[in-house]
């Protein structure tokens, strides 16, 4: 049985009035200043085009106005998804990060659209590139992402790691990263397509630590992909994955939980929690206690949906309804910060009414009672 939360609903980013108007896959945080930041891919022109780029926009006052996007992350190439995690011993690093997409598989969308309206503005920037195709790949292709030391303002050098999750990298108890992700372009690597663990080590790089087991439904293989993982006070940590079947996503639309009890050395099978359909999941912990995991929602009524639980992940109570006004499936990818007041603020992306572009949104609520 679903339930309706009750939401104040906004924009958060939108650029309306320009030919680059599609913004997606969100994620926000809590910045050490107290400030929020939210994170998006942006000045784009449809959800597959090669002008995306990772932006940022700041909240001085609990998501009542946000700033002008900023760029952090623009390469040559398609850059995509944005996550933002706080770290570091002393709370006060601040990692973004995004991914891009080969040129060629840039040039195969392009192609198939020949009646896109930007279609000539997407074919000429890419005839721009193509000649250069092995030199922008050799430096940008992959999982990428930069640091800022001055707790989220400034970003340092573009660092690439072997694996990608669109809302980021989780935090250990002492501060340290913790990486959980599929592998990137793991075919053309000749390497296993499945989900990673790796951690920051003291120098400041990724190590592997372990793998995830690759789930499998009815005996068949499913694609497993964008992971979000938390770090419970006990050291629990809790991964929640997207799981779809890989000719048919409306046919296995999913979320499946994996756990790890030694600090991601080692991780459980991945198994169903129950949830009929949603997902890619973002999950927090509240100042109660309570877990809080968002998903997309990609059947009618298309939208944003939450589930709940109190038991530090054993057991989960679904599809609360944050909105169900969306105009399609091009929709999700929500992530929820806590507010000082206690309630929370969810951003996510989908298509504001009458519109054909999708923009950034927001929805605050409050944690209904659960007891």
């Amino acid at each position: 049985m679903t339930k309706k939360i009750v939401t104040r609903d906004s924009i958060v980013i939108e650029n309306n009035d320009n030919v680059f108007n599609y913004y997606a896959w969100p994620s926000v945080t809590r910045l050490p200043d107290g400030s929020l930041a939210a994170v998006a891919s942006g000045f784009r022109v449809d959800h597959v085009c090669p002008f995306g780029k990772a932006v940022i926009r700041y909240s001085k006052d609990e998501g009542k106005a946000w700033t002008n996007p900023s760029i952090v992350i623009d390469t040559p190439l398609d850059d995509r998804d944005a996550g933002i995690t706080v770290f570091g011993p002393n709370g006060d690093k601040v990692i973004v990060t995004s991914f891009n997409n080969k040129v060629s598989f840039q040039r195969k969308y392009v192609d198939l659209r020949p009646n896109h309206p930007r279609h000539d503005l997407m074919d000429s920037y890419l005839a721009c590139i193509e000649n250069d195709t092995d030199e922008l790949e050799e430096k940008y292709l992959g999982s990428t992402y930069k640091i800022s030391d001055d707790g989220g303002y400034s970003f340092g050098e573009l660092k690439r790691i072997p694996l990608t999750a669109n809302h980021g990298p989780c935090v250990m108890g002492d501060g340290t990263l913790l990486y959980v992700g599929r592998v990137i372009n793991a075919e053309e690597q000749g390497v296993p397509d499945q989900l990673e663990c790796y951690k920051m080590n003291k120098q400041g790089e990724f190590e592997l630590l372990s793998s995830i087991e690759n789930i499998v439904i009815d005996s068949n293989p499913v694609l497993s992909c964008e992971p979000h993982s938390i770090v419970l006070p006990d050291g629990k940590i809790i991964v929640l994955i997207r799981v779809q079947s890989h000719n048919s996503p409306q046919t296995v639309f999913t979320i499946y939980q994996s756990e790890s009890y030694d600090d991601g050395k080692t991780f459980t099978n991945p198994h169903s929690i129950g949830l009929e359909h949603g997902s890619p999941p973002h999950i927090l912990r509240h100042s109660s206690g309570v877990l809080i995991a968002v998903y997309g929602y990609r059947l009618e009524p298309f939208g944003q949906r939450v589930m709940f639980s109190t038991d530090n992940g054993e057991t989960w109570d679904k599809d609360y309804i944050l909105r169900d006004d969306g105009s399609s499936g091009d929709l999700g990818y929500p992530a929820t910060v806590e507010l000082n007041d206690g309630s929370l603020l969810t951003v996510y992306y989908q298509q504001e009414p009458g519109r054909k572009n999708c923009i950034i949104m927001q929805s605050i609520w409050e944690l209904p009672d659960l007891l």
